[in-house]
């Protein structure tokens, strides 16, 4: 079995397909985004005597280790992660997949 590396992405509300873009881009088959919210102190605000804390995108992209550097530096790249408030990404290592199969979107089917 490949060693395989999980990219977790955490950036701002619209911009979770920038990232599944960004990654099949560097050899990702895809991603996915789910919705979250920020609670870091810098980033809660306060409208109308109400805290408002601002929505997240988290998106979760499972690539062959082979792959996952180019992949985090074509989402940094694409989403300017660089400039503050941009957003993050960082990988873990995965020790065992189960039900992965591979996609291959130039083959056609009979």
């Amino acid at each position: 079995m490949k060693p395989y590396r999980c990219i977790i992405t955490i950036t701002t509300r619209g911009t979770g397909t920038d990232v599944v873009d960004a990654s099949r881009r560097q050899g990702a088959t895809g991603g996915t985004i789910l919705s979250g919210r920020g609670t870091g102190s810098t980033e809660t605000r306060k409208f109308l005597s109400r805290f408002i804390e601002p929505e997240k995108e988290i998106v979760i992209t499972l690539v062959e280790q082979d792959k996952a550097e180019a992949v985090m530096v074509g989402i940094q790249e694409a989403l300017h992660l660089e400039e503050p408030g941009k957003g993050l990404v960082f990988s873990l290592p995965v020790e065992e997949v189960l039900g992965l199969t591979k996609i291959n979107p130039t083959k056609e089917k009979d």
